[in-house]
Parts: C-alpha cells; sequence; structure tokens
C-alpha cells in the first residue's frame, strides 16, 4: 500500500496503490479492502471529491476514474482530487451490498441508521473533507433499469444548479431518502449525484470522464443564474416500497404482486392516472409510498381496481427496475413531478 497517514479507523492515503490505473473492477478489493481516501495534489489547492462504488454494482464511477487517472499520468492534476472507493467488497461479487452490510449511501450524517461502524467512517470523511476544503463533491452511480443520463442535487442554489447542467440538461431534485453522500456534502459544498444508466455501456463512462475532466479544469462557478432553457428540473415528490410483507415478481403468478415486465419503460415518462403497474390478488396494497417527510401517502398514489394495482394522479416515475434483488433492497421505485423555474429563482 501507498504511503498513510490515518485517524481511528479511516485509512488515508496521498498516492495510489500500483496497479490501480489497470486493475478489473471485480479484484480492487485486493488494492482497497475497506474504506479509504486516496488525497492527490493538483495546480489548484481546492480539492474534487469524487466518490465512486458506493453501490458495488455500479462500475461506471470507478471505470471514468481510471481513465481520468490514466490521462494524468505523466502530467500534474488541474486541481486537487480526493478519490473514495466505496464497497469493493460487493464488488467482488457484483452485488450493490453484501447480506449483512447496510447500504454505502444510506450512511452519511443525516442518516436515520443505527450508529455503526458504516457511519462513523462516513461521518469522519464529512469531517476530514469540511477541513480540507471542497470545490465540489461527485457521486457516481447507474441504474439497474432503463433510465436516461440525469444529475441529482439536493438544493437548488446556483452552484448546485450549475454543477447539475455541466452533466445535462435533465436535473433530478431530491430531499429524500436522508442518509446519501451529496445530501451530507451539501452542508457544505456543491454536490451532485451522476445517474449515468446501466453498468458496462460505454458512453457513460465517457461521459462521467468527460464531466470529470470538466470539473477539474472549472475555476469557479459561474455568478449569473441558469436561464430556464438551459435544464429541465423534476422534483422527486415520494418513494415507493414494496410493502415488506408481500411478496411480488415478474413471473411468478402466485406472488401478491405480479408486476408488469415492462414496467421500466415508464422511466422519465410522465404517466396519466389510471396506469397499471401489475395485478394483485391481496385485499390490501401491496406498495407503501412515503412522502419527502417520511409520512405514508400510499392511498394518494395508488388503488387497487378489479385486480389491478393502478395509479391515482399523473406522475413521472424513475428508477423502475426488472431486478428484484434491487426492488427489495432499495425500492420500487421514484415518483416525481415537473418544477416550474424560471431565470429569476435559478
Amino acid at each position: 500500500m501507498p504511503s498513510t497517514s490515518s485517524s481511528s479507523s479511516l485509512k488515508q492515503f496521498d498516492n495510489l496503490p500500483p496497479g490501480l490505473l489497470d486493475i478489473p473492477v471485480e479484484a480492487l478489493h485486493t488494492l482497497v479492502p475497506e474504506p479509504a481516501l486516496f488525497h492527490l495534489p493538483g495546480k489548484r489547492p481546492e480539492t474534487l471529491f469524487v466518490s465512486v462504488l458506493l453501490h458495488g454494482n455500479e462500475t461506471t464511477g470507478f471505470l471514468a476514474v481510471q481513465q481520468l487517472l490514466q490521462k494524468y499520468r505523466e502530467q500534474s492534476l488541474p486541481r486537487g482530487l480526493t478519490l473514495f472507493f466505496g464497497n469493493t467488497q460487493a464488488a467482488r461479487h457484483n452485488l450493490r451490498r453484501l447480506d449483512g452490510q447496510p447500504d454505502f449511501n444510506r450512511i452519511w450524517p443525516g442518516t436515520g441508521l443505527p450508529a455503526s461502524a458504516e457511519t462513523a467512517w462516513a461521518a469522519q470523511i464529512c469531517q476530514v473533507m469540511r477541513r480540507r476544503g471542497v470545490f465540489a463533491s461527485v457521486d457516481v452511480h447507474n441504474n439497474t433499469g432503463r433510465n436516461p443520463h440525469y444529475a441529482c442535487i439536493n438544493k437548488l442554489e446556483s452552484e448546485f444548479l450549475h454543477l447539475g447542467a455541466l452533466f445535462g440538461r435533465l436535473l433530478v431534485y431530491f430531499t429524500q431518502p436522508k442518509g446519501i453522500q451529496s445530501g451530507a456534502f451539501a452542508e457544505f459544498c456543491p454536490a451532485v449525484t451522476l445517474e449515468c444508466g446501466r453498468p458496462g455501456q460505454p458512453y457513460g463512462t465517457e461521459h462521467a470522464f468527460e464531466f470529470l475532466d470538466s470539473c477539474l479544469h472549472l475555476r469557479e462557478f459561474p455568478a449569473h443564474p441558469l436561464a430556464r432553457q438551459d435544464v429541465d428540473i423534476f422534483h422527486t415528490v415520494a418513494q415507493v416500497c414494496i410493502a415488506e410483507d408481500a411478496s411480488f415478481s415478474f413471473t411468478e403468478a402466485g406472488a401478491d404482486l405480479l408486476l408488469d415486465s415492462g414496467l421500466e419503460r415508464l422511466n422519465f415518462t410522465e404517466i396519466a392516472a389510471g396506469t397499471v403497474f401489475g395485478s394483485t390478488a391481496a385485499a390490501r396494497l401491496p406498495v407503501v409510498v412515503k412522502d419527502n417527510a417520511g409520512l405514508p401517502v400510499t392511498e394518494r398514489f395508488f388503488a387497487i381496481r378489479d385486480g389491478q394495482l393502478t395509479l391515482q394522479r399523473p406522475t413521472m416515475p424513475s428508477m423502475l427496475t426488472l431486478d428484484e434483488r434491487v426492488i427489495r433492497q432499495d425500492c420500487l421505485c421514484y415518483l416525481m413531478e415537473r418544477m416550474p423555474h424560471d431565470a429569476e429563482r435559478l
């Protein structure tokens, strides 16, 4: 391992382990077996913080970082860069998280999870980076379902909007769930979560690489507000989960909820009331919907009509996937609405 300075359980390094630039993601745990920060110097001292692999099966961010490091192998970085490689043990098995692990993107300050080793090192990372001074924070993710590329922000402040727009015109503003990396860093620097489509797609890696390289070269955020025509902003208003005591499937007719196998085509599509999500023989709703305050609003969005789980009001879903393990570990989807905005507000 490279030279290190450690505090408590969090390890910190000032250079990269040999072989990092070429290692396959499933072998990364052999170089980075546990949470660690890698602080790399650059021409400007204000640091770009980049987090990848908080979910072990979302590999685009790691591949983009490898490409970025290869570009600057023989030259100085334009600004300081701190890298955090998240769940390398889950990446070994191409899983979001291992059984018994918390979700590494739900453990950051503000989480409702009980204290653990993971919440401790997440809090320590925030303390370390707050002291160091961060120009911007970027957390790179993939979707398991069919989704466009988009950037997520947790505040509607100008610097956040400009940072998100650097990735593309499609922005999602959300305040739930709590305990996410970008939400924690948003308390002391502009922060964004990149959603780069499915893993394994070359365009996703290239898009993330170009964004990170642009952030390294960005001297400052524009002082002018973002123009209305430059972005489309959607606001996440609810999270939809399968009820804990309900079974579900895309193929097994005996499940409490038989989901429509074409659901993921609805992502980022404004759909009408009456849209059917699946069929059910259950006497009560097999899903639970919570708003941004964590309050149950299931009946506001869904009803059972003629044995079908039916949408009650117009909305736009995101993150619908056919991966049943991810649905149970995380959620079925989020529901969004288009956010009215104008140049004065942005």
